[in-house]
């Protein structure tokens, strides 16, 4: 019989929204009985953490970190920046599970002192806790739990996962989250939403909707299988984004009505050049409720 990896979840400073976002994964029971796991905070576990921290002895070959790393937020007994690095060299692969440990996330907005793993917002550590090396982050406020599934079972299959610069998979972060957006004929022909909650209209020019900035496959990969953000009528928050949550909500910048941002990697001549071609033309069936009263 195939040995089965072992797990352990640790948490720093946390909402534990990444655990529940995990417990709503479809086919966790499935997923649950093809690993080992050791310590989860709000799963029945063998041992307690202050054993599992304390016992050098125990080691495991996937460490899932959930939460700022923050010197003032305590576990067992030892800081959350102390518990990761006791299991530096005990993990084979240390998953920083959620936009917090990949990048400090809300609660490194008011902490200089507060962390992801490697990186602050887009700045790499001064001194990194851990080996890089090792390290993958899945941010998202939460991580949706099909991108955690899928690394984990490839890192049981012993797949390669290539990463880009800041330890994210390709295979998840190369995307924006405005591809696949189910309102993409409205943005390219500059329909815009004036409310929340519709099936028309594209909320990236008035209601702040951050999908064209944002690395992720939200729209690729739904949410309980069926939704999103965009497709429920409302902008993408840019959960992803190292900055998050330092935006705009519900609000586009402008600069003489001109987006403050523009879609990854577009000039802002390209932009305003296809943006004005496209409000020349008027689409009427773009312009009526899907779903007519």
């Amino acid at each position: 019989m195939m040995t089965k990896p072992k797990v352990i979840w640790l948490q720093g400073a946390s909402c534990n929204g990444n655990s529940h976002a995990f417990f709503n994964y479809p086919y966790l029971k499935t997923l649950l009985q093809a690993f080992d796991f050791l310590y989860h905070p709000l799963l029945p576990s063998p041992l307690p953490l202050a054993s599992i921290v304390n016992d050098y002895s125990i080691t495991c070959d996937i460490l899932i970190f959930e939460g700022s790393v923050d010197a003032k937020f305590n576990r067992a007994g030892l800081s959350s920046d102390t518990l990761l690095q006791r299991f530096d060299g005990r993990a084979k692969t240390i998953i920083a599970a959620g936009t917090c440990a990949s990048f400090g996330g809300i609660f490194s907005e008011n902490d200089q002192n507060t962390s992801g793993i490697l990186y602050r917002h887009e700045q790499p550590l001064n001194k990194p806790l851990i080996s890089q090396s090792d390290v993958i982050n899945l941010p998202g406020c939460p991580v949706h739990p099909h991108n955690l599934a899928t690394i984990l079972l490839a890192l049981k299959a012993n797949q390669p996962i290539p990463l880009d610069t800041m330890h994210r998979p390709k295979e998840i972060y190369a995307h924006t989250v405005h591809q696949g957006c189910s309102r993409s004929e409205y943005f390219e022909w500059k329909v815009d939403a004036k409310s929340f909650g519709h099936k028309e209209g594209c909320l990236f020019y008035e209601q702040g909707c951050r999908a064209p900035m944002t690395h992720g496959n939200c729209n690729l990969v739904l949410w309980n299988e069926v939704n999103s953000k965009p497709r429920a009528g409302i902008p993408c928050f840019g959960c992803t984004d190292p900055k998050f949550p330092n935006f705009s909500f519900f609000h586009t910048p402008k600069n003489m009505s001109i987006p403050a941002e523009i879609p990854l990697d577009v000039s802002k001549r390209a932009y305003l050049t296809i943006s004005g071609i496209a409000k020349t033309f008027s689409i009427p069936r773009l312009k009526k409720r899907l779903l007519d009263d």
